[in-house]
């Protein structure tokens, strides 16, 4: 077996490929609409996998997350069935910061200089991992307090 892919129901397309690719810097790399079954499937992945993934089969390329929107309304509520996104940074502190400016709320702040965790518009988890080594503790991230939940 193969990781292909996560799936992800999200409620706003625009809003989601804001948070996904302005906010974390993934890249569209293929996007189906399906008129019959009224939903869209945007797919992305991360700019270090983009030359991986022009090796690989176009239908099947990994690792990627998968975005579903669906075209009429629906609830989902917060169900917790889904763990989280993972993704490797070359610097926490760095990449924490830009996704303050942006916005996004640092749900679990990088405190061990290692770990960090941030949410979607859709109330999905992503954990930021520090390449290599963590960093050494550092103000004001190693005294910031948690936010809600992640």
């Amino acid at each position: 077996m193969r990781y292909l892919h996560t799936m992800l129901r999200v409620r706003n397309l625009d809003v989601a490929l804001k948070f996904y690719q302005d906010a974390l810097g993934l890249k569209e790399v293929r996007r189906i609409e399906n008129e019959k079954g009224r939903f869209t499937l945007v797919f992305l992945c991360s700019a270090d996998d983009l030359e991986a993934l022009k090796q690989q089969p176009p239908t099947r390329g990994a690792p990627l997350v998968e975005l579903t929107y669906n075209w009429d309304e629906e609830t989902y509520g917060e169900d917790r069935f889904f763990g989280h996104l993972a993704y490797e940074v070359d610097d926490i502190y760095a990449t924490c910061e830009k996704l303050m400016k942006a916005g996004v709320t640092i749900n679990r702040p990088p405190r061990d200089g290692n770990m960090a965790f941030v949410r979607s518009p859709d109330l999905h988890s992503i954990e930021l991992l520090q390449k290599g080594e963590p960093k050494p503790p550092l103000e004001p991230w190693a005294s910031m307090p948690n936010t809600g939940h992640w």
